[in-house]
């Protein structure tokens, strides 16, 4: 995982208040610290030659490409779930959370 992609996702707010994670070389962000981890917000994937791609969330959906870590953080944060706020614990958490209970 590349660190610039790192660091420019921790340097948005909104991005630092998520849990991160990282599988087949794509950085991934969960409303949820544990696992199963949400599914609703974009990810990003590093492409050759300095690239991102913004996929997502699901893995049959495309975003766009960017040619900066900055410009790739910017898509994602656009296209935030409604409320997304601060990681909960799990899905139940979140569900509550979510219902105003």
């Amino acid at each position: 995982m590349e660190s610039e992609l790192v660091r420019a996702a921790y340097a948005e707010p909104r991005l630092r208040q998520l849990f991160p994670w990282t599988g087949m070389w794509e950085l991934h962000f969960s409303r949820c610290i544990e696992s199963p981890w949400t599914w609703d917000v974009p990810y990003i994937r590093p492409q050759p030659g300095g690239r991102f791609r913004v996929e997502g969330p699901s893995r049959t959906e495309f975003v766009g490409e960017a040619d900066s870590v900055e410009a790739a953080v910017a898509m994602v944060v656009d296209r935030l779930p409604p409320g997304c706020g601060p990681a909960v614990v799990n899905r139940d958490a979140l569900a509550t959370e979510e219902s105003g209970s």
